[in-house]
């Protein structure tokens, strides 16, 4: 049988990784209104006023509760439009960002 020159040749396979998440967390003040906190949840997170209820009394009892996870820009983003809107209102509600494990 002839060499014909041609080798063959493994196939590689290329994977995407993920981008790194982040979690928004709602921190629990003792100033802001309960349903203005709904309120925030509902409109920047789109949550359910059931989901948005949990969530706020999970943060009011433990001190900080997650809300969503996001890749970094978006979780920031997020944060940032959620904590500038109660400032507005002239509440002192924290949004922050963390990378998930």
């Amino acid at each position: 049988m002839a060499d014909t020159g041609t080798k063959t040749r493994s196939k590689t396979a290329l994977k995407t990784a993920r981008p790194p998440l982040h979690k928004v967390i709602l921190v629990n003040d003792d100033f802001t209104p309960r349903d203005f906190v709904v309120r925030v949840l509902k409109a920047e997170f789109r949550v359910p006023e059931s989901q948005a209820m949990g969530i706020m009394l999970t943060a009011h009892t433990k001190g900080s509760c997650v809300v969503a996870v996001f890749t970094r820009e978006i979780a920031e983003e997020k944060a940032g439009r959620a904590t500038d809107l109660a400032r507005s209102m002239g509440f002192p509600l924290l949004f922050t960002t963390e990378p998930e494990e």
